[in-house]
């Protein structure tokens, strides 16, 4: 199986959930989003095959959610924001053929190997 992981190695939580892919055996490619983030549409992709909203994958207790005013933005506002600050991005983000989680209980990703 393969995966890929929009990871960040400074979140305890997306080092965990790489950590369960490979003792998994899954072939993992590893994207660190604060560096390639993804784009508006890859994004709305992800979200859709997760069943998710954008306010869904949004970091609220990022400090810049609340200084861009993103509590009561729509999902046009909210995916515009992560395009141009990728912190605003929940991770991690797992996808397989299977489909996309949200590493948030890292157990959410077995439902997807």
């Amino acid at each position: 199986m393969k995966a890929t992981i929009w990871h960040n190695p400074k979140c305890s939580t997306s080092r965990k959930t790489l950590d369960l892919l490979k003792e998994a055996g899954v072939e993992v490619s590893v994207i660190e989003y604060l560096k390639t983030p993804p784009a508006r549409a890859e994004l709305q992709r992800l979200y859709a095959r997760a069943g998710m909203t954008a306010r869904d994958g949004l970091r609220t207790k990022e400090p810049l959610a609340r200084e861009l005013g993103l509590a009561n933005a729509g999902e046009d506002a909210i995916l515009d924001a992560m395009v141009a600050h990728p912190i605003l991005i929940e991770r991690p983000l797992v996808e397989t053929e299977k489909g996309v989680r949200l590493g948030r209980p890292i157990e959410k990703v077995r439902e997807i190997l």
